[in-house]
């Protein structure tokens, strides 16, 4: 299988703080790859190297077998869609005015939107379920509806790999699940890859074909949810007792924290 991100002796720091240290793995193309770990990892900021945003102090980054600095920024734009951990709402845009604003890689210089943009978003509003939404102001949406509009400007970027920052932090648990359900249909009908933040290991061992688990900006472990999700593995990464069995959904793993009540 073809490789849409390779990452090699990723180093990466914040004035005298290292934040990322010898980071070394790749994902498959179409691949739900969701990073985990503790506060203080490194996931926000390895993210944000990925989509370009930031510059590693060290290391190699590939993406879709290109090297990331070969990439104009519009060209990045049209192959990675990012949906940031923390997006301010107070302007009063329309729902179809911010999904719009994903076709601005595909603009011309004067930065117009023809019939085809128009129509793509729409069709990006439709996939994500919040077409009943379109003329709505961003800052009048749930949180759950606000998340949706997001990915679906992303998604309007027509990107082949798709980054998401804790899409599901601070939603119920019905939206919770409509992302993560959304993100696999994103996958499985338009073979984009999917690569994922996420503090909800239970979401990440349901969803993701591959995880990392990362810990003081190192790799923990790498792999299947079977082979990451184990209770000493986590146990050591998170620092607290957790029990880890098979979830009654299917052959993946549940995990479970243990109150310090229950610790004898």
């Amino acid at each position: 299988m073809s490789t849409s991100i390779d990452i090699q002796d990723l180093y990466h720091k914040f004035g005298q703080t290292k934040v990322l240290n010898c980071l070394d793995f790749s994902i498959s193309r179409g691949d739900f790859f969701v990073i985990i770990g503790p506060n203080g990892s490194g996931k926000t900021t390895l993210m944000k190297i990925i989509s370009g945003i930031l510059k590693p102090t060290n290391g190699k980054i590939q993406i879709q077998q290109k090297e990331i600095g070969q990439y104009s920024s519009k060209t990045l734009a049209r192959t990675i869609g990012y949906v940031p951990q923390m997006v301010q709402t107070e302007f009063p845009f329309s729902v179809m005015e911010v999904v719009l604003m994903g076709r601005s890689p595909h603009l011309g210089l004067l930065g117009i939107e023809h019939h085809k943009d128009v129509k793509i978003a729409e069709a990006a509003i439709g996939f994500t379920g919040v077409d009943h939404l379109a003329n709505r102001k961003l800052n009048e949406l749930s949180g759950g509806e606000c998340q949706r509009v997001l990915i679906a400007r992303a998604i309007c970027q027509e990107p082949e790999i798709m980054l998401l920052d804790e899409p599901t932090a601070s939603l119920d648990l019905a939206h919770q699940i409509r992302i993560m359900d959304l993100m696999e249909k994103l996958r499985e009908e338009r073979q984009i890859t999917v690569v994922m933040v996420s503090h909800d290991v239970n979401l990440a061992a349901m969803y993701g074909n591959n995880i990392l688990l990362l810990k003081s900006g190192q790799v923990v472990k790498i792999g299947s949810p079977k082979e990451v999700i184990r209770f000493d593995t986590l146990e050591n990464a998170y620092g607290c007792q957790l029990l880890v069995d098979e979830s009654p959904l299917g052959s993946f793993p549940r995990i479970t924290p243990v109150p310090s009540r229950y610790i004898h």
